[in-house]
């Protein structure tokens, strides 16, 4: 039973969450948080941090790892391929057409069409995260994490990666303290 709903929590989002990664986070929140209760909130808000400091396509590495915990290397392996293959087949399939409308208005207007939903979603997302971080940690820490981030990243130029890596040490000094 693990293994399907494994395979229907990433396949889901893999179908509705055009706009790749990032545009189907918060779809693979809905169903490991929220539908099947496998994490929390802070949980996933930590593995999508890990995931976003490490190299390649986000979905796929939250899809190996939460498969991983809940049903070991073959929930790994269901998770993997449920997040992948809505897109793997719809590339195949779809290829022939956009390429001959590539140059279509209407193709065009698609595209700029959905980039403000995903940016709903996410912000979305964010004040999620960002009430829970309020909660738990005190309003006053999470704006000066939020502060010290948008200092480095925008006025110092520091890459995001780094930047998450330093939010993890001090969430993991302070959890000693």
């Amino acid at each position: 039973m693990i293994f399907w709903q494994l395979f229907l929590a990433f396949f889901i989002p893999g179908i509705l969450g055009y706009g790749g990664g990032p545009a189907s986070i918060p779809l693979v929140e809905a169903e490991v948080v929220d539908r099947y209760g496998w994490m929390t909130t802070q949980e996933f808000g930590e593995v999508l941090a890990i995931g976003n400091a490490l190299p390649g396509p986000i979905a796929t590495k939250m899809a190996g790892y939460i498969g991983y915990a809940e049903g070991g290397v073959l929930g790994a392996a269901v998770a993997l391929l449920a997040a992948v293959g809505p897109s793997l087949v719809l590339m195949i399939g779809l290829m022939v057409t956009l390429l001959k409308y590539k140059d279509s208005p209407k193709v065009k207007n698609i595209t700029k069409l959905v980039r403000p939903v995903i940016a709903v979603l996410l912000g979305v997302m964010a004040l999620q995260f960002f009430t829970e971080s309020a909660e738990s940690s005190g309003i006053i820490e999470t704006l000066a994490i939020a502060g010290v981030s948008y200092f480095l990243l925008e006025v110092k130029k520091m890459h995001p990666a780094f930047v998450i890596l330093l939010a993890l040490a001090y969430g993991g000094i302070t959890g000693f303290i």
